[in-house]
Protein backbone atom coordinates (compact mmCIF):
# COMPACT_ATOMS: atom_id res chain seq x y z
CA UNK A 1 0.00 0.00 0.00
CA UNK A 2 1.27 3.48 -0.83
CA UNK A 3 2.84 5.25 2.16
CA UNK A 4 0.65 8.32 1.72
CA UNK A 5 -2.49 6.17 1.78
CA UNK A 6 -1.31 4.37 4.91
CA UNK A 7 -0.68 7.71 6.63
CA UNK A 8 -4.14 8.94 5.61
CA UNK A 9 -5.83 5.83 6.99
CA UNK A 10 -3.99 6.25 10.28
CA UNK A 11 -5.31 9.79 10.52
CA UNK A 12 -8.94 8.91 9.81
CA UNK A 13 -9.19 5.83 12.07
CA UNK A 14 -11.79 6.81 14.73
CA UNK A 15 -10.43 7.76 18.14
CA UNK A 16 -12.60 5.12 19.79
CA UNK A 17 -10.70 2.29 18.09
CA UNK A 18 -7.34 1.04 19.31
CA UNK A 19 -5.19 -2.02 18.82
CA UNK A 20 -7.33 -5.10 18.36
CA UNK A 21 -10.36 -2.92 17.51
CA UNK A 22 -11.04 -2.26 21.19
CA UNK A 23 -13.75 0.35 21.50
CA UNK A 24 -12.77 3.27 23.68
CA UNK A 25 -15.15 5.69 25.41
CA UNK A 26 -18.13 3.33 24.96
CA UNK A 27 -19.90 2.44 28.23
CA UNK A 28 -21.32 -0.94 29.12
CA UNK A 29 -23.02 -2.28 32.26
CA UNK A 30 -20.63 -3.71 34.85
CA UNK A 31 -22.99 -4.78 37.66
CA UNK A 32 -26.66 -5.70 37.65
CA UNK A 33 -29.34 -3.02 37.84
CA UNK A 34 -30.48 -2.18 41.38
CA UNK A 35 -27.57 -4.06 42.94
CA UNK A 36 -26.84 -0.81 44.81
CA UNK A 37 -29.22 1.64 46.48
CA UNK A 38 -29.91 5.12 45.00
CA UNK A 39 -27.08 6.28 47.30
CA UNK A 40 -24.48 4.58 45.12
CA UNK A 41 -21.31 6.68 45.23
CA UNK A 42 -17.60 6.34 45.85
CA UNK A 43 -16.03 4.65 43.91
CA UNK A 44 -12.34 3.74 44.02
CA UNK A 45 -10.03 0.82 43.25
CA UNK A 46 -7.45 -0.94 45.39
CA UNK A 47 -4.08 -2.17 44.18
CA UNK A 48 -5.60 -5.49 43.02
CA UNK A 49 -8.26 -3.75 40.93
CA UNK A 50 -11.27 -4.36 43.19
CA UNK A 51 -13.82 -1.56 43.03
CA UNK A 52 -15.30 -0.16 46.25
CA UNK A 53 -18.52 1.86 46.19
CA UNK A 54 -20.90 2.87 48.95
CA UNK A 55 -24.42 1.62 49.62
CA UNK A 56 -24.24 -1.81 48.03
CA UNK A 57 -27.48 -3.78 48.62
CA UNK A 58 -28.44 -1.46 51.50
CA UNK A 59 -27.57 1.94 52.94
CA UNK A 60 -24.47 2.47 55.13
CA UNK A 61 -22.50 -0.31 53.48
CA UNK A 62 -19.37 -0.25 51.37
CA UNK A 63 -19.52 -2.80 48.59
CA UNK A 64 -16.56 -4.60 47.05
CA UNK A 65 -16.79 -5.56 43.38
CA UNK A 66 -14.13 -7.79 41.86
CA UNK A 67 -12.62 -7.08 38.42
CA UNK A 68 -14.97 -9.70 36.96
CA UNK A 69 -18.07 -7.92 38.33
CA UNK A 70 -18.94 -9.96 41.43
CA UNK A 71 -20.10 -7.83 44.38
CA UNK A 72 -20.47 -8.31 48.12
CA UNK A 73 -20.74 -6.18 51.25
CA UNK A 74 -17.23 -5.28 52.40
CA UNK A 75 -18.07 -3.38 55.61
CA UNK A 76 -21.04 -1.64 57.21
CA UNK A 77 -20.46 1.75 58.83
CA UNK A 78 -21.65 2.11 62.44
CA UNK A 79 -24.49 4.21 63.85
CA UNK A 80 -25.96 6.66 61.35
CA UNK A 81 -22.73 6.97 59.37
CA UNK A 82 -23.21 6.84 55.60
CA UNK A 83 -20.40 7.01 53.10
CA UNK A 84 -19.93 9.11 49.99
CA UNK A 85 -16.52 9.68 48.37
CA UNK A 86 -13.71 7.14 48.74
CA UNK A 87 -9.94 7.47 48.22
CA UNK A 88 -6.89 5.33 49.02
CA UNK A 89 -3.45 6.41 50.19
CA UNK A 90 -0.25 4.81 48.88
CA UNK A 91 -0.12 2.47 51.88
CA UNK A 92 -3.49 1.02 50.90
CA UNK A 93 -5.68 2.55 53.61
CA UNK A 94 -9.16 3.57 52.56
CA UNK A 95 -10.67 6.95 53.50
CA UNK A 96 -14.44 7.43 53.35
CA UNK A 97 -16.32 10.74 53.59
CA UNK A 98 -19.23 10.31 56.03
CA UNK A 99 -21.76 12.99 55.14
CA UNK A 100 -24.19 12.08 57.93
CA UNK A 101 -21.79 12.34 60.87
CA UNK A 102 -19.30 15.01 59.65
CA UNK A 103 -16.46 12.49 59.67
CA UNK A 104 -13.83 10.88 57.51
CA UNK A 105 -13.25 7.19 58.26
CA UNK A 106 -9.95 5.36 57.84
CA UNK A 107 -10.30 1.67 57.04
CA UNK A 108 -7.62 -1.01 57.01
CA UNK A 109 -8.66 -3.01 53.95
CA UNK A 110 -6.82 -6.12 55.13
CA UNK A 111 -8.37 -6.32 58.60
CA UNK A 112 -11.52 -4.21 57.99
CA UNK A 113 -10.67 -2.23 61.13
CA UNK A 114 -12.39 1.17 61.05
CA UNK A 115 -11.52 4.30 62.97
CA UNK A 116 -12.50 7.95 62.77
CA UNK A 117 -9.63 9.71 61.03
CA UNK A 118 -11.10 13.23 61.06
CA UNK A 119 -14.16 14.90 62.55
CA UNK A 120 -15.35 18.48 62.67
CA UNK A 121 -18.90 19.51 63.65
CA UNK A 122 -18.47 22.65 61.51
CA UNK A 123 -18.58 20.51 58.39
CA UNK A 124 -21.87 20.59 56.51
CA UNK A 125 -21.60 17.10 55.04
CA UNK A 126 -18.19 16.01 53.75
CA UNK A 127 -18.97 14.81 50.26
CA UNK A 128 -16.00 13.88 48.15
CA UNK A 129 -12.29 13.42 48.84
CA UNK A 130 -9.07 13.91 46.90
CA UNK A 131 -5.57 12.88 47.89
CA UNK A 132 -2.40 14.83 47.14
CA UNK A 133 0.93 13.16 46.29
CA UNK A 134 2.11 13.62 49.88
CA UNK A 135 -1.02 11.96 51.30
CA UNK A 136 -2.82 15.14 52.33
CA UNK A 137 -6.59 14.87 51.93
CA UNK A 138 -8.89 17.54 50.54
CA UNK A 139 -12.65 17.41 51.10
CA UNK A 140 -15.59 19.14 49.46
CA UNK A 141 -18.35 20.15 51.85
CA UNK A 142 -21.61 21.35 50.29
CA UNK A 143 -24.69 22.80 51.97
CA UNK A 144 -27.40 21.80 49.52
CA UNK A 145 -30.17 23.74 51.26
CA UNK A 146 -28.32 27.06 51.07
CA UNK A 147 -26.56 26.18 47.78
CA UNK A 148 -23.21 27.04 49.35
CA UNK A 149 -20.11 25.08 50.19
CA UNK A 150 -16.72 24.85 51.89
CA UNK A 151 -13.36 23.18 51.29
CA UNK A 152 -11.22 21.43 53.88
CA UNK A 153 -7.67 20.17 54.08
CA UNK A 154 -7.10 17.14 56.30
CA UNK A 155 -3.46 16.62 57.21
CA UNK A 156 -1.77 13.27 57.77
CA UNK A 157 -2.54 13.48 61.49
CA UNK A 158 -6.27 13.85 60.77
CA UNK A 159 -6.45 17.51 61.75
CA UNK A 160 -8.96 19.57 59.74
CA UNK A 161 -8.18 22.98 58.24
CA UNK A 162 -10.89 25.15 56.65
CA UNK A 163 -9.54 26.36 53.31
CA UNK A 164 -12.49 28.13 51.70
CA UNK A 165 -16.06 29.06 52.59
CA UNK A 166 -18.96 30.87 50.93
CA UNK A 167 -18.45 28.97 47.71
CA UNK A 168 -21.21 27.37 45.65
CA UNK A 169 -22.24 23.76 46.17
CA UNK A 170 -18.76 22.22 46.26
CA UNK A 171 -18.88 18.63 45.12
CA UNK A 172 -16.34 16.90 42.85
CA UNK A 173 -12.74 17.44 43.91
CA UNK A 174 -9.34 16.31 42.59
CA UNK A 175 -5.64 17.13 42.81
CA UNK A 176 -3.62 17.56 39.59
CA UNK A 177 -0.89 15.00 38.73
CA UNK A 178 1.88 17.38 39.81
CA UNK A 179 0.15 18.14 43.10
CA UNK A 180 0.12 21.87 42.37
CA UNK A 181 -3.58 22.43 41.62
CA UNK A 182 -6.83 21.54 43.35
CA UNK A 183 -9.86 21.19 41.09
CA UNK A 184 -13.32 21.70 42.58
CA UNK A 185 -16.71 21.84 40.92
CA UNK A 186 -19.93 23.48 42.09
CA UNK A 187 -22.94 21.38 41.13
CA UNK A 188 -25.69 24.01 41.19
CA UNK A 189 -23.59 26.87 39.81
CA UNK A 190 -21.97 24.61 37.16
CA UNK A 191 -18.47 26.01 37.67
CA UNK A 192 -15.19 24.10 37.66
CA UNK A 193 -12.49 25.95 39.62
CA UNK A 194 -8.72 25.49 39.81
CA UNK A 195 -6.86 26.57 42.97
CA UNK A 196 -3.06 26.71 43.20
CA UNK A 197 -1.87 24.61 46.14
CA UNK A 198 0.79 26.39 48.17
CA UNK A 199 3.75 24.68 49.81
CA UNK A 200 1.98 24.64 53.18
CA UNK A 201 -1.14 23.00 51.69
CA UNK A 202 -3.24 26.15 51.72
CA UNK A 203 -4.86 27.50 48.55
CA UNK A 204 -4.16 30.52 46.39
CA UNK A 205 -6.67 32.54 44.39
CA UNK A 206 -9.06 30.39 42.38
CA UNK A 207 -9.55 30.72 38.64
CA UNK A 208 -12.48 29.55 36.58
CA UNK A 209 -11.45 26.55 34.51
CA UNK A 210 -14.84 25.97 32.87
CA UNK A 211 -18.47 27.04 33.26
CA UNK A 212 -21.10 24.71 31.85
CA UNK A 213 -24.42 25.95 30.50
CA UNK A 214 -26.65 23.17 31.74
CA UNK A 215 -27.06 20.12 33.98
CA UNK A 216 -25.21 19.44 37.21
CA UNK A 217 -21.93 17.87 38.30
CA UNK A 218 -20.86 15.29 40.79
CA UNK A 219 -17.52 13.51 41.19
CA UNK A 220 -14.43 13.92 39.01
CA UNK A 221 -11.01 12.33 38.63
CA UNK A 222 -7.81 12.99 36.65
CA UNK A 223 -5.97 10.79 34.21
CA UNK A 224 -2.17 10.82 34.10
CA UNK A 225 -2.19 13.56 31.44
CA UNK A 226 -4.15 15.88 33.74
CA UNK A 227 -7.47 15.61 31.91
CA UNK A 228 -10.48 15.82 34.21
CA UNK A 229 -13.25 13.24 33.86
CA UNK A 230 -16.40 14.89 35.26
CA UNK A 231 -19.75 13.19 35.87
CA UNK A 232 -22.58 15.26 34.37
CA UNK A 233 -25.43 14.50 36.77
CA UNK A 234 -28.76 14.87 34.96
CA UNK A 235 -27.20 14.68 31.50
CA UNK A 236 -26.03 11.10 31.75
CA UNK A 237 -22.51 11.65 30.51
CA UNK A 238 -18.92 11.93 31.65
CA UNK A 239 -17.24 15.03 30.22
CA UNK A 240 -13.49 14.96 29.61
CA UNK A 241 -11.95 18.36 30.25
CA UNK A 242 -8.38 19.25 29.30
CA UNK A 243 -6.10 21.09 31.77
CA UNK A 244 -6.85 24.21 29.72
CA UNK A 245 -10.58 23.83 30.31
CA UNK A 246 -11.50 22.57 26.84
CA UNK A 247 -14.08 19.81 26.44
CA UNK A 248 -12.36 16.94 24.66
CA UNK A 249 -15.38 14.62 24.53
CA UNK A 250 -18.44 13.39 26.41
CA UNK A 251 -19.26 9.74 27.04
CA UNK A 252 -22.81 8.39 27.41
CA UNK A 253 -22.93 6.30 30.61
CA UNK A 254 -26.30 4.58 30.08
CA UNK A 255 -28.17 6.45 32.80
CA UNK A 256 -29.08 10.06 33.55
CA UNK A 257 -27.49 10.34 36.99
CA UNK A 258 -23.79 9.43 37.14
CA UNK A 259 -22.59 10.29 40.63
CA UNK A 260 -18.86 9.56 40.58
CA UNK A 261 -16.09 7.61 38.88
CA UNK A 262 -12.65 6.05 39.27
CA UNK A 263 -9.92 4.51 37.15
CA UNK A 264 -8.83 0.88 37.41
CA UNK A 265 -8.34 -2.29 35.44
CA UNK A 266 -5.03 -4.07 34.79
CA UNK A 267 -3.60 -1.07 32.93
CA UNK A 268 -5.47 1.75 34.66
CA UNK A 269 -7.47 2.48 31.51
CA UNK A 270 -10.89 1.27 32.68
CA UNK A 271 -13.23 3.91 34.10
CA UNK A 272 -15.92 2.73 36.52
CA UNK A 273 -18.94 5.01 37.01
CA UNK A 274 -21.55 4.88 39.80
CA UNK A 275 -24.92 5.54 38.16
CA UNK A 276 -27.95 6.35 40.30
CA UNK A 277 -30.86 5.89 37.88
CA UNK A 278 -30.21 2.18 37.38
CA UNK A 279 -28.29 1.78 40.65
CA UNK A 280 -25.28 0.02 39.15
CA UNK A 281 -21.71 0.38 38.04
CA UNK A 282 -20.95 0.93 34.37
CA UNK A 283 -17.51 0.90 32.76
CA UNK A 284 -15.71 2.12 29.67
CA UNK A 285 -12.18 1.94 28.33
CA UNK A 286 -10.00 5.03 27.78
CA UNK A 287 -6.68 5.94 26.17
CA UNK A 288 -4.77 7.16 29.26
CA UNK A 289 -4.37 5.52 32.69
CA UNK A 290 -5.89 7.18 35.71
CA UNK A 291 -3.81 9.17 38.14
CA UNK A 292 -4.84 7.07 41.15
CA UNK A 293 -3.89 3.87 39.32
CA UNK A 294 -0.48 5.32 38.45
CA UNK A 295 0.19 6.00 42.13
CA UNK A 296 -0.42 2.33 42.92
CA UNK A 297 2.52 1.51 40.64
CA UNK A 298 4.92 3.72 42.60
CA UNK A 299 7.14 1.94 45.10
Amino acid sequence: MHRCLIALLMIIVPAWLSAGDEKLFVAKPFTAEKSFTPGIEGPNCDREGNIYAVNFAKEQTIGKTTPDGKSEIFVTLPGKSTGNGIVFDKQGFMYVADYMEHKVWKIDVKTKEMKVFAHNPKMNQPNDLAVAPDGTLYASDPNWTKETGQLWRIDRAGKTHLLAENMGTTNGIEVSPDGKALYVNESVQRNVWAFPIKDDGSLGEKRLLKKFADHGFDGMRCDVAGNLYITRYGKGTVAVLSPKGEIIREIDVLGKQPSNLCFGGPDGKTVYVTEVTKQRLVSFRVDQPGLAWQRWQEK
